[in-house]
């Protein structure tokens, strides 16, 4: 448990650096962003590639950039 929270966390890292979104995240939304983009990216495009702490690291890298891009389109600042 303890260790995909950790994963999650870094999982969401790399997809906030991909997306420029990273400095408006903080380390709870890093997480949630990696567990969900995570999810989304493993029933999208599969289990595939390196594994570390029961998710596929690609396929949940892409997810979350996913996730992060769409949450960042709705609830994103507006300037």
């Amino acid at each position: 448990m303890i260790w995909s929270i950790i994963v999650g966390g870094f999982i969401g890292f790399v997809a906030g650096g991909i997306t420029k979104k990273g400095g408006a995240m903080g380390i709870i939304s890093n997480v949630i962003a990696g567990l969900v983009g995570s999810s989304v990216g493993q029933s999208l495009f599969g289990a595939w590639g390196p594994s570390l702490g029961g998710m596929a690291l690609i396929p949940s890298i892409l997810g979350a950039v996913i996730v992060v891009t769409i949450v960042s389109i709705f609830f994103g600042k507006k300037s």
